[in-house]
């Protein structure tokens, strides 16, 4: 494994440091059981997951909100 210093991302040009930042993520979704949620996260979570049992179809589904996110810029 390469280590990279904070110098070496800095000169690396912004598409390249983007896929960096892509590839360190796509390495966490990996392994979820890893990431540790503080009290406070998990809290929120489950108040999100039980306003959604309790009413699935209020809300607007995740590509539908990225294309107007998308159709803004």
């Amino acid at each position: 494994m390469t280590t990279l210093t904070r110098a070496d991302v800095l000169n690396m040009s912004v598409p390249e440091r983007i896929q960096l930042v892509e590839d360190i993520w796509d390495s966490i979704v990996e392994v979820p059981e890893q990431v540790e949620l503080t009290p406070t996260q998990k809290a929120e979570l489950d108040r999100r997951l039980e306003a959604y049992h309790r009413n699935p179809d209020e809300g607007t589904p995740w590509d539908i909100v990225k294309e107007r996110i998308r159709s803004k810029m």
